[in-house]
């Protein structure tokens, strides 16, 4: 689905699995949605898209040991222009990449730490469900129904 489809008629659309990984691969910034003690947290991260799975990079801390104790997360990347907007969400599992061809091949996808500390571990979210959504921006309808 593309932006065509999506009118002031229709504001919001649903995007394709095809499209949703293309506009999650233009950006490199998303949250990861983990839960600790009961409480939801929400993680930015760095990302890229490999083989269609999501790949960040982080340090020993909350952020790892949530991402992989938890038997699902969930991870959203968004972005937008004056006319549109777009969102993607992610729900699966994320796996501590622990074998030499897995941390091989995640380095071969050259993510690299945006902050100045070292991020030794790398994460691999694997999907289980994928939506997307485009907006159209707009003014808000009328409440009030035509005059007949």
């Amino acid at each position: 689905m593309d932006a065509s489809t999506t009118t002031p008629d229709s504001p919001v659309t649903e995007l394709s699995e095809d499209e949703s990984w293309k506009l999650l691969s233009g950006v490199s910034l998303g949250r990861l949605v983990t839960t600790v003690d009961g409480w939801t947290e929400i993680f930015p991260v760095n990302y890229v898209v490999q083989h269609r799975t999501l790949l960040f990079r982080t340090a020993e801390g909350t952020k790892l040991l949530t991402a992989v104790l938890n038997e699902h997360v969930v991870f959203e990347a968004d972005d937008h222009n004056v006319a549109e907007g777009w969102s993607v969400v992610v729900r699966g599992t994320a796996k501590l990449l622990s074998t030499s061809a897995e941390i091989e091949e995640a380095r071969r996808a050259g993510l690299y730490p945006w902050v100045a500390t070292k991020k030794l571990r790398f994460v691999r979210i694997i999907p289980e469900s994928l939506t997307g959504r485009r907006f159209v921006f707009g003014p808000e309808p009328d409440d009030e129904p035509p005059v007949s």
